[in-house]
């Protein structure tokens, strides 16, 4: 959810407590959770999208097994910064999350996450399979991480870019 002033605006997403990191997709979605400090993240779970009802189940349960505070989403925009049709499917989508599960969410610049995630899986010598498998949840590892680290999460951060 965003207020209109700033479409970022994170205030409402708590400052304690754990937070769950979505790289969104609509075939599949990566998950990452933090710590309660919210100082660390790690990867969590690739999940393939099954229909608004089991995706719905799927998120309350993960939002209760690991007490998540606030969800942050990776928001898709383009290289110059504008927002496009991918922007608005996340937003739809975060919103829609906030409607489930009851928790604030935030969105995060998400761009390179995916790149950077290769590129960590490729140093691992991972085969093309194996990093197809892990790719969604580095990268929403590396999107919670990001916001994690970020000094001013209110404000639109600047893109992560790769190594």
């Amino acid at each position: 959810m965003s207020d209109s002033s700033n479409p970022d605006a994170t205030a409402h997403v708590p400052t304690q407590g754990r937070l769950l990191g979505i790289d969104f997709g609509t075939k599949r979605i990566g998950l990452a959770v933090s710590n309660d400090e919210q100082t660390i993240s790690c990867p969590l779970d690739n999940y393939s999208r099954r229909g608004e009802q089991k995706d719905a189940r799927y998120l309350i349960d993960i939002v209760r097994e690991y007490r998540i505070d606030g969800i942050v989403v990776g928001l898709p925009v383009h290289m110059s910064g504008e927002e496009g049709g991918k922007a608005k499917e996340a937003r739809q989508f975060g919103d829609w999350v906030t409607r489930t599960t009851g928790c604030p969410v935030a969105y995060w610049d998400e761009r390179f996450t995916s790149q950077l995630a290769d590129d960590h899986l490729m140093a691992a010598a991972m085969t093309k399979k194996q990093r197809k498998a892990r790719r969604d949840k580095l990268a929403s590892q590396i999107i919670l991480q990001s916001y994690l680290d970020a000094p001013d999460r209110e404000r639109a951060p600047t893109p992560i870019h790769p190594v």
